[in-house]
């Protein structure tokens, strides 16, 4: 009976369909089913609105992503109330919906879209009169939502992209203009790697790469390219902002665009394409920070807690990582010729007590830090001012919700993704531009108080040119309008910290340790190896610049590039660096079988040391079933052209053939090189065996003589 019923009930929901047409919060409700249309934002303009603008702008293009034809696409724009509380603006940062109310008319955009076909959105909003008298100074969320009917479907929103939008004022409404706040504004400009690129850079052999995207990331259109592009045209078109920017530069950056000049390789081999483009971009770069605001990342922009857990020798924490860590300094100096600002580091991650007791001794006096991060004493409540933290360092927070804003949110998986990953990145842009309008004062009706703003994009941030320049335009109209001032960090700086604080714990599930104890065995690795070495008279190379790479590679590895621990990418550098060590110090594979002369016999054993220094090495036997090695000697293994040759006294146990594999390791049992395996052949019989056919002869001669007597007795006692 279920059945009937369920199909009497379809055909009557069809049929008032049919009559009434379809339900008015139809249309409004999102699709349950996977994403059927693409919306990729192409033009938003203005990006701050004010009173010299006569209309807002929306310009795209819908696709159909699905397998179904997608029949009367429309759009239209809908705007949220103005957001006027913290928690309201977090809401919509993190993806919320938001009641809305339609701005525009639906606008058609093709009578059908079949699977594949995209067709092309424009919605323009005039600014003047009675709509622009309800847009008070604030900032508000706007929705571009497309709707359309699926084939076998009914009318369902198909795609949305929200996003938010500042108003200062509009055309022809002066009581509308924006509070006079001037609040103080600096931008920290992160260039970093996106990733630890580097696959290894042994001492005095070109630097090969996991694969040649830094160059493309270098060039016109590339991410660091933009970065640098952009912040200069800021410079050169608006000193306000431009002055704001404080230039945030990975080390570990820098030494390899550096390295990429003189030439280098990628994975497999073959020649990396980007020499030209690291020349001219360490130019620009160069060009663009002198005598500005810098200051250092740690190198790779490592992880501090999780770099602090790497044991070296003994188990103790290798302190010499986190030296490489925090002498950012030496290397821009070195790189770009310029003084970075003294005592300063913006670390990523949460340092916990011993990164930060690191930090102060390494020199540094100031940390900056998300604001969101920092709690004031035991309390949970958060600080948005300077305060203390341990070991006397500051902590200078960063607007968290400007950096919320210019991240963007994770879509839900069980929430269809109906816009780009670029469109995605210019509303992150823009997003970010509202939040630093609100945390200025605009609109806000809560906690209002036009502070201090230190604004902290994203460490690897990919948005592209346009969008940088948006920003930074946007920028320029609220420094213009009053809402904030051009300001330096140094300003922000210069206040007085307003209590203590402390930060709170990493919300990691294991803080690092899976990546930490991975490294920790290369670490205790590359220990045996430079305790096995010494200089060579001839070459005069310090043990230590040997193994320096592998060190580099042990703080790449604990870089908060790799997010969530990701044991293998953390590691993998790290390991390609002590196997380029290792591999030059190695057994040669005989070419033929070895004839024992004897049952003892010296076995030759032919090895090659290609690094400048000298290794003190043994020769280790393993699988050696039928051979008996002497103790192994330690053998000083000095740079030598064609190899050299020790000789392992062993003992063959048994005749015939007879294999070994033989390799070498340190002193403290680090393994060297590759492995070679031995033939050989024995025509000796060793003391087992002639001890075996003693034994066996005397049985024999046993038995005989036992034999003969009784023959001899059985003989006797037969005679008469």
């Amino acid at each position: 009976m279920k059945r009937p019923a369920a199909f009497l009930l379809s055909l009557l929901i069809a049929a008032a369909t049919a009559l009434f047409g379809a339900p008015a919060g139809a249309q409004e409700n999102p699709s349950p089913e996977p994403a059927r249309l693409r919306l990729d934002l192409g033009q938003l303009n203005p990006r701050v609105i004010t009173s010299s603008d006569q209309a807002l702008t929306v310009t795209g293009t819908v696709t159909n992503t699905g397998s179904r034809r997608i029949v009367k696409p429309m759009a239209r724009l809908q705007i949220g109330e103005r957001l006027a509380s913290p928690r309201a603006m977090d809401s919509v940062l993190a993806g919320n919906p938001v009641q809305d109310s339609p701005l525009t008319e639906f606008t058609s955009l093709a009578e059908e879209l079949e699977p594949g076909q995209s067709a092309r959105l424009a919605i323009t909003v005039p600014l003047a009169g009675a709509r622009g008298a309800a847009l008070r100074p604030g900032v508000y969320p706007l929705l571009v939502n497309v709707n359309g009917t699926p084939e076998y479907g009914g009318p369902a929103r198909l795609a949305a992209v929200s996003l938010l939008m500042p108003v200062l004022s509009t055309p022809g409404h002066t009581s509308n203009q924006a509070t006079q706040r001037h609040a103080k504004l600096a931008v920290l400009w992160p260039v970093t790697d996106s990733t630890p690129h580097i696959q290894s850079a042994p001492f005095g052999v070109p630097m090969t790469l996991t694969d040649d995207s830094l160059a493309d990331e270098l060039s016109p259109g590339g991410r660091l390219y933009s970065l640098v592009s952009a912040a200069r045209a800021a410079q050169e078109t608006n000193p306000k902002v431009g002055g704001s920017l404080c230039f945030a530069l990975d080390p570990d950056l820098l030494r390899t665009v550096d390295a990429m000049r003189n030439g280098y390789r990628v994975s497999g081999g073959a020649a990396g394409k980007g020499a030209d483009a690291a020349t001219n971009w360490l130019a620009a770069l160069r060009a663009l920070v002198t005598g500005r605001c810098v200051i250092p990342l740690p190198f790779a922009d490592a992880d501090l807690t999780t770099l602090g857990k790497i044991r070296g020798a003994e188990g103790n924490p290798d302190a010499s990582l986190m030296t490489t860590a925090l002498n950012g300094t030496a290397t821009i100096r070195q790189v770009l010729g310029v003084e970075s600002k003294s005592g300063v580091l913006w670390p990523g991650g949460t340092p916990d007590e011993k990164a930060l007791s690191a930090i102060s001794s390494g020199g540094f006096q100031t940390v900056l830090t998300d604001s969101g991060k920092l709690r004031a004493g035991g309390d949970d409540e958060t600080v948005t001012g300077a305060a203390t933290l341990s070991d006397g360092l500051r902590a200078q927070p960063t607007n968290s919700m400007a950096t919320a804003g210019l991240t963007g949110f994770t879509p839900s998986p069980q929430t269809p993704t109906t816009y780009s990953g670029a469109s995605q990145r210019a509303v992150s842009t823009q997003n970010g531009l509202a939040a630093v309008a609100f945390e200025a004062g605009l609109g806000r009706t809560e906690g209002a108080t036009g502070g201090p703003l230190l604004v902290a994009p994203p460490r690897r941030w990919d948005a592209t040119t346009d969008e940088l320049n948006a920003f930074l335009s946007g920028l320029g109209k609220l420094t213009n309008a009053g809402v904030t001032a051009g300001s330096t960090l140094d300003d922000l700086l210069g206040s007085t910290p307003e209590g203590s604080a402390s930060l709170a714990a990493d919300t990691r599930s294991d803080g690092g340790a899976a990546v930490a104890s991975q490294l920790s065995g290369l670490d205790q690795d590359a220990t045996g190896l430079v305790s096995a070495m010494q200089i060579d008279p001839r070459n005069q190379v310090e043990p230590k610049a040997i193994v320096g790479p592998v060190r580099d590679a042990l703080v790449r590895g604990s870089s908060t590039a790799f997010g969530p621990p990701a044991v293998a990418s953390a590691s993998a550098n790290a390991t390609a660096e002590l196997a380029a060590i290792r591999d030059q110090v190695t057994v040669e594979q005989p070419k033929q079988t070895i004839a024992l002369a004897s049952g003892s016999s010296p076995l030759p054993v032919y090895v090659h040391n290609d690094l400048p220094v000298g290794v003190t090495a043994q020769i280790a036997l393993r699988n050696n079933m039928g051979v008996r090695p002497e103790q192994a000697d330690k053998n000083l293994l000095f740079p030598a052209k064609g190899g050299q040759t020790k000789y392992v006294q062993i003992e063959a146990l048994r005749a015939g053939r007879l294999s070994v594999d033989v390799s070498l390791t340190t002193p403290s049992g680090t393994d060297l090189g590759a492995t070679a395996r031995f033939e050989l052949t024995s025509t000796e019989y060793g003391p087992i065996t002639i001890i075996v056919t003693v034994v066996a002869g005397c049985a024999l001669l046993l038995l005989a003589s036992r034999r003969i007597y009784r023959r001899i007795k059985e003989s006797r006692g037969g005679t008469p």
